[in-house]
């Protein structure tokens, strides 16, 4: 499933893979989950620093519009138990680097969770950006590589949002550094 978002964004979001009861149903990323769902969760995180225009993602013709920014996932279709395998991952990741090619002011990339963190590394790995060790998945970490920076967040699963690992405010605290580091350079 292709990204949605903003073509001269500078903030990339990766996420894990569609929903199977959202995006894969909708055809659009963090879109239609439910109410409350990770897609709500996220955009009312991401409209708390102007980079969407409403606080929920309900169906493809809903109005969302993202500014600044684009979502893509790091697996394009929904993996059973939202476990992707080294090989869906591997596979996606071409779509991936297809998909960000046509986003040429991207330079901080927010990162849902550990999959997509890994993404995330891979990408920069195929612009030339390699960085070795990898850093460490982290809540909140950030890292600068060159032009780039990757912001590592816990994923707005509902296992991670109704447990309290991840509240809104920390998912908007990750934004507003993206928003910083975005409106700094």
């Amino acid at each position: 499933m292709p990204g949605f978002g903003d073509p001269r964004a500078r903030v990339l979001v990766i996420g894990l893979a569609p929903a199977a009861h959202g995006a894969n149903r909708t055809g659009r990323v963090f879109t239609g989950d439910g109410p409350g769902a990770s897609g709500d969760f996220l955009m009312r995180a991401m409209h708390a620093h102007g980079f969407a225009n409403l606080t929920t993602a309900r169906h493809p013709e809903d109005g969302l519009k993202l500014t600044d920014a684009f979502i893509a996932a790091a697996v394009r279709c929904a993996p059973p138990d939202n476990k992707p395998t080294p090989v869906e991952i591997a596979t996606c990741h071409a779509h991936l680097v297809a998909e960000t090619d046509a986003l040429p002011r991207i330079r901080v990339i927010v990162c849902l969770g550990r999959i997509a963190f890994d993404a995330a590394w891979r990408l920069l790995d195929d612009r030339g950006v390699i960085v070795r060790p990898r850093p460490a998945f982290g809540h909140g970490a950030a890292y600068t590589h060159g032009d780039y920076t990757v912001i590592g967040s816990y994923h707005p699963s509902r296992q991670n949002t109704n447990t309290g690992k991840l509240t809104p405010e920390m998912l908007a605290a990750v934004f507003g550094e993206a928003r910083r580091l975005i409106t700094n350079r």
